[in-house]
């Protein structure tokens, strides 16, 4: 259970899709003005005190989401289960990798180690994994605890939705690979395993059986970002609306880090945080304050977010930094076809035309796109406050295949997106070049 609501907030991680700048008039909170934003940049000097900060932030820090993770939703005591003084038959550490949950390697003990790979501890136990809570070993969840060793509280952290492990020792076992989506997590399962979950349903104002079934519909690495807004749980043609969790590495000299383009990394961070980690935090967005485009948020007033306790703020500018230095991960050797991908890169530049909105070095163009001009619908560009799709950064598209491309894995491979293109543009590509195309996405 409390694995659940982990991933819950795993996924309301994900769903941070805007941007914000400090407002001098607004001690310690972020706002948006149409000529007042702050974009971060690939220009900017890392500082490494800020870096090492905001790498414990990344992984860690739950913003005091606890209050809501646990004295609302009770995922805490849906870890324990019953025998350990919550509820139900508790989440063991098999039940929580099942559900997408990563457990650090590099964070047990070298006797434990020997005793996991000896067969000698009982992974079907949740007191085996509180213990895993206790030596913040599962990635993105924090655990607190009293001077006996009980857990007392549960929170998210940012590493919930955007990071995972390598499964160098067994799968979902291994050195943690920040930055990285995490699409296995399945945050609708996660969330449902909540004994109360009436207030989520009362703040979307359905019926909790409702909510409980379109959870279960979710999926592997997928949630509804926007829902918290607009209240929209399906598209227009009844299909369950979710997006995939997106990676957050190679942001460098990225202005635009939602699929829509809400705004940049900095707002990210903080509209996350506070909206949807639920931590103590403030946050100023007029455009949330829209009762036709945003009905829950407008109702709940969100867009004038303000809490005396803000323990989000000052962690921004390290937070971001840490993001900053994530590299893209290097294609392993063997993973394509060198000799096609050289090809590829050819007909990328040049007759696809693929580069004339994937620029090199971000290969992407910071610019935002109609609908029509990519030719898909614009359901999801339509709850932005843009109206448009911005350009997906390409670089380590191999780490984040899993769940198909686009925002939403409308198209399961790299393949369907060329034929999309090819039909779209009428490029007249031939089957060997398409392939080539493909080799040389799995290179970049």
């Amino acid at each position: 259970m409390k694995v659940e609501r982990n991933i819950a907030l795993l996924s309301i991680l994900f769903i941070a899709l805007i941007f914000i700048k400090c407002d001098d008039d607004t001690p310690g909170g972020m706002s948006m003005d149409d000529d007042d934003i702050t974009v971060i940049s690939g220009d900017v000097e890392l500082n490494p005190a800020l870096v090492a900060e905001g790498k414990e932030t990344f992984r860690f820090d739950t913003f005091g989401d606890e209050a809501f993770w646990s004295d609302v939703l009770h995922i805490d005591k849906a870890i324990l289960g019953e025998e350990l003084g919550g509820f139900g038959p508790g989440v063991s550490p098999e039940t929580a990798l099942a559900v997408g949950l990563k457990v650090d390697a590099e964070a047990l003990p070298a006797e434990l180690v020997t005793a996991i790979s000896a067969g000698e501890v009982d992974l079907t136990d949740p007191a085996t994994t509180v213990a895993l809570l206790s030596l913040d070993a599962v990635v993105g969840l924090k655990g607190t605890f009293d001077d006996d060793g009980n857990l007392t509280a549960l929170g998210v952290t940012c590493a919930s939705c955007h990071a995972t492990v390598d499964d160098s020792f067994a799968p979902g076992i291994g050195r943690r690979l920040d930055g990285w989506a995490n699409r296995d997590l399945d945050v609708g399962a996660i969330v449902n395993l909540s004994d109360n979950v009436q207030a989520v349903a009362e703040l979307l104002t359905v019926p909790e059986a409702t909510l409980r079934s379109i959870l279960a519909q979710w999926g592997p690495g997928r949630y509804n970002a926007v829902v918290f807004l607009d209240g929209k749980a399906t598209t227009p043609d009844g299909q369950i609306a979710t997006n995939l969790i997106p990676a957050a590495y190679g942001m460098q000299g990225v202005e635009l880090v939602t699929y829509t383009g809400w705004g940049d990394l900095t707002y990210w961070n903080a509209l996350v945080a506070t909206l949807e980690m639920n931590g103590h935090g403030p946050l100023v967005d007029p455009r949330l304050d829209d009762p036709v485009q945003y009905p829950i948020a407008a109702a709940n007033n969100f867009g004038n977010t303000m809490d005396p306790e803000d323990r989000v703020t000052d962690k921004l500018e390290g937070l971001a930094q840490y993001q900053l230095s994530l590299e893209p991960p290097v294609p392993p050797a063997g993973s394509f076809d060198e000799v096609a991908a050289l090809i590829g890169k050819d007909l990328f530049e040049g007759k696809a035309d693929c580069s004339s909105c994937h620029l090199q070095e971000i290969l992407a163009d910071n610019v935002l796109h109609s609908a029509d001009e990519i030719g898909i619908d614009d359901f999801e560009s339509s709850r932005s406050p843009t109206g448009m799709y911005r350009t997906t950064p390409l670089r380590g598209l191999f780490a984040h295949m899993k769940g198909g491309f686009y925002h939403d894995g409308r198209y399961e491979t790299l393949l369907e997106v060329i034929n999309h293109y090819d039909d779209h543009f009428s490029l007249e590509l031939t089957e060997d070049e398409k392939s080539n195309l493909v080799e040389y996405l799995k290179s970049i």
